[in-house]
């Protein structure tokens, strides 16, 4: 079969257009080997167009996530400089408390550092997750292991009521499980409870921590686990719940939060059945 050459010329023509940026449809509803290539070219350049798109909203993404994350460390960072060039002039009393502020915007950028690099290594796919038959009670006792000083402090107590085993990361999952209980303790009053109840059902087995807090409002939960955005609290992060959700998502799980029926913030973290 002869192909004119006028064709030959056009085709080439529209495939330099495309490589310019242009829309141009090659396709038609033709016989021959000439109409077969175009419309093979036109997928072929469909779907370049598709990954050049992805890949300039993951930059944009990006480009975000890393503005995102400047103003988070450098926050408390200026801070610290601002108190740290006061404290030599500064009366004692307001010495102690520029000193008590340092320590804690220091533990607080400690904090933001480990628990991006954590999302950032579950984001990579960098993690692998092992998997075994864990109590929740031995999962609540390892997540609270860190809170100990947060709880003492604010004279609150947590009750673990039920005790069953989950299959998961045991590791991942007391990080998953100790920024859940740490959000609880933040929005939960001096003297406060928190209960820990875990369940098993035929779609999944759970876990849940209810807070003695205010509760939560429709647009708190809408933005629970968004980046930067979720947290309730002014000196909040807002990386804890997504942190923890990311490994949850990870395990075939997932975390829902709801108002519980007599007061405060029910998180369940949920452990779905293989099908």
């Amino acid at each position: 079969m002869n192909i004119p050459k006028k064709e030959v010329i056009q085709l080439s023509e529209n495939i330099r257009k495309i490589i310019d940026g242009h829309n141009v449809d090659l396709r038609d509803n033709k016989e021959g080997k000439l109409s077969i290539l175009k419309n093979d070219i036109h997928t072929l350049a469909g779907r370049l167009t598709e990954q050049a798109e992805t890949s300039e909203l993951e930059k944009q993404a990006l480009r975000q996530t890393l503005a995102d994350i400047s103003h988070q460390i450098k926050t408390p960072l200026t801070s610290m400089s601002v108190m740290v060039d006061l404290l030599s002039d500064a009366p004692r009393d307001k010495q102690e408390e520029f000193i008590a502020n340092i320590k804690t915007s220091l533990v607080r950028t400690e904090w933001l550092v480990s628990a991006l690099l954590k999302l950032a290594k579950l984001d990579s796919g960098a993690v692998i997750f092992s998997f075994e038959e864990t109590k929740v009670q031995t999962l609540a006792k390892l997540a609270l292991n860190p809170l100990q000083i947060l709880l003492d402090l604010k004279n609150q107590t947590v009750e673990v009521n039920t005790d069953i085993s989950v299959f998961c990361d045991k590791r991942w999952t007391v990080e998953a499980l100790t920024n859940i209980l740490k959000n609880a303790s933040e929005y939960s009053p001096d003297k406060g409870k928190i209960i820990i109840e875990a369940g098993d059902n035929p779609i999944c087995s759970w876990i849940s921590v209810t807070d003695s807090g205010k509760g939560l409002t429709n647009r708190e939960i809408s933005k629970l686990f968004q980046r930067f955005e979720g947290s309730r609290s002014e000196h909040g992060i807002g990386i804890g719940l997504p942190l923890s959700l990311a490994i949850m998502h990870r395990q075939n799980g997932d975390i829902d939060a709801e108002n519980a029926e007599k007061g405060g913030a029910r998180f369940f973290l949920k452990f779905y059945k293989a099908t």
